[in-house]
């Protein structure tokens, strides 16, 4: 598996990123879901990578800029074929290999609630991460949780 900057032209990518998009409202109501479209995936705060196998991709994640302590995790999301098989552990991971790189001091993340998520808040907890409160512009909501980990 490698990592590569994520490619706003890639057919594949944009269809990645279009599921991701789509699960999310399919699992959470109307005006509930902070997922970011292409648009804001492209916001020079936002760098955006994408998991590979040789030419098959496997999964994407983007590490937003909140403040100089503060990294967010965003649009963590594996392509169906690929579930339960390490290529979301193997983007975490480098999410927060960057962070750690970059100075941040904890990362944080919205998400949703409901079984949709809980294959993802499952790899989350492996890795640390734990309830916290809404930070930046978000607003508690029972559609939504918080998750934060402090690095080392």
């Amino acid at each position: 598996m490698e990592i590569r900057l994520g490619d706003f032209e890639d057919p594949r990518v944009l269809e990645l990123l279009r599921e991701h998009l789509a699960g999310m409202h399919a699992s959470s109501p109307p005006g509930s879901v902070y997922a970011l479209d292409l648009s804001g995936l492209q916001h020079p705060l936002v760098s955006f990578y994408t998991a590979w196998d040789g030419d098959d991709l496997l999964a994407c994640g983007a590490l937003k800029h909140v403040d100089r302590e503060t990294a967010e995790l965003k649009s963590m999301r594996t392509t169906s074929r690929h579930l339960r098989r390490g290529a979301g552990a193997f983007m975490l991971e480098h999410l927060l290999r960057l962070a750690r790189t970059r100075g941040y001091t904890r990362v944080c993340l919205e998400t949703g609630s409901g079984p949709a998520f809980e294959p993802a808040l499952a790899l989350y907890r492996k890795y640390g991460f734990t309830p916290g409160p809404a930070f930046g512009d978000y607003v508690a909501s029972e559609f939504n949780q918080f998750l934060q980990l402090a690095l080392n």
